[in-house]
């Protein structure tokens, strides 16, 4: 008997008009939110996507010092024959594309020296912005005695 008090007053037409309405307005606040959802998901993956794409890049424009490259530059700096270098790379102490650390070995003597930009060999004291000896500091870290 309930069901048919409720099936009556259902369909009645002015209770019809306001659930359409309130049935409407809630199917528009749903599209909305969905729209709203959708357009953040496509933004959050783009951006992950870009960032992704610009940190490959980084890498690729970045190269990463290895023993044969150090070993390469130094040849190549001191006008050596690359098959048979008499100064050779002992270790590579603090690998940075922009200023790599590097232990040389020449008749058996070591010498810190320094790769600049991946490209640039240096083999002589080294100063920072505050004047002191970079060079020094990591000789003595690696206790290397200095041969002068």
């Amino acid at each position: 008997m309930k069901m048919r008090v409720i099936i009556k007053r259902l369909s009645n037409p002015r209770v019809k008009k306001r659930l359409k309405i309130g049935l409407s307005a809630c199917g528009g606040v749903i599209l909305i939110g969905l729209t709203f959802k959708l357009a953040y998901d496509i933004g959050y993956f783009d951006a992950r996507a870009l960032e992704n794409e610009q940190n490959a890049g980084l890498l690729i424009t970045q190269p990463v010092l290895t023993m044969e490259s150090a070993q390469r530059i130094v040849s190549g700096a001191l006008k050596e024959d690359p098959t048979n270098p008499q100064t050779i790379v002992d270790e590579i102490i603090d690998n940075n594309h922009k200023l790599s650390i590097i232990i040389i070995e020449n008749n058996k003597q070591k010498k810190i020296a320094w790769i600049i930009d991946m490209r640039l060999f240096f083999k002589d004291d080294l100063f920072n912005d505050e004047g002191y000896n970079l060079t020094k500091g990591i000789e003595y870290q690696h206790n290397i005695k200095r041969g002068e």
